[in-house]
């Protein structure tokens, strides 16, 4: 039986952010296996990495078109696409997609700093989607879809607030709105929970899927962090 909350706000749901006390109460592990391996770049998908490998969470609306253009970075060791920034423990897919987990569909890029900056890696994620549309991207709708950024080093989180400030005027500028992506510590956002096998680089698995890249062709120079 659905509860007061849920016949309240009915789907609704999915665009209006759950909180903690109403989000599904999840489960103590993954209910599904995890893969091992990269099936494009041939890599641990959860470590070890090689010494002084970063890692970035990105979120810019649907998982399988973000994470093929992180895997194709030169510098990047690996991706894997996941939920972040919610509150259900070891969420599945089809919970996330209800809205009620608080989760937003996130890639996971661990890569080589010396060969790709976070500055650049910013870049790329600030022009790979509209960062200014809220809990959607394009035609995909909920709070699973939302811009974000959780970060796990200093440097990254400076990184992230200095090109959203260097991007959001110009944005403005070409009639787009005020920029939503939160820009939060991993500490804050909580665990990375690796999705199902069959989401995990998708695209190179189903050649013919279909997730746009939401790209608002705006593009600036970015100073350094």
């Amino acid at each position: 039986m659905a509860s007061l909350f849920e016949t309240l706000l009915g789907s609704s749901l999915r665009t209006t952010m759950v909180d903690a006390e109403h989000a599904l109460k999840g489960r103590d592990g993954y209910a599904y296996r995890v893969p091992e391996t990269h099936v494009v770049l041939g890599t641990p998908l959860q470590g070890p990495w090689p010494e002084g490998t970063r890692v970035l969470y990105l979120a810019s609306g649907c998982f399988w078109g973000a994470e093929k253009e992180a895997w194709q970075l030169p510098g990047v060791v690996t991706t894997a696409v996941g939920y972040m920034g919610g509150f259900t423990p070891y969420p599945t897919y089809e919970e996330t997609c209800t809205g009620r987990t608080g989760h937003t569909e996130t890639v996971m890029v661990a890569y080589d700093p010396t060969v790709l900056s976070d500055v650049d890696l910013l870049r790329h994620f600030w022009e790979e989607h509209d960062p200014t549309q809220g809990f959607r991207q394009g035609n995909d709708v909920g709070t699973q879809y939302r811009s974000a950024v959780f970060f796990t080093t200093p440097e990254q989180e400076a990184a992230a607030r200095t090109t959203r400030d260097a991007y959001a005027p110009v944005l403005k500028a070409r009639g787009y709105g005020d920029v939503t992506t939160e820009i939060r510590s991993v500490e804050d956002a909580g665990t990375f929970y690796y999705a199902e096998d069959y989401h995990q680089q998708y695209l190179r698995k189903n050649p013919g899927g279909y997730c746009p890249v939401n790209s608002t062709g705006v593009a600036c120079p970015v100073p350094s962090a």
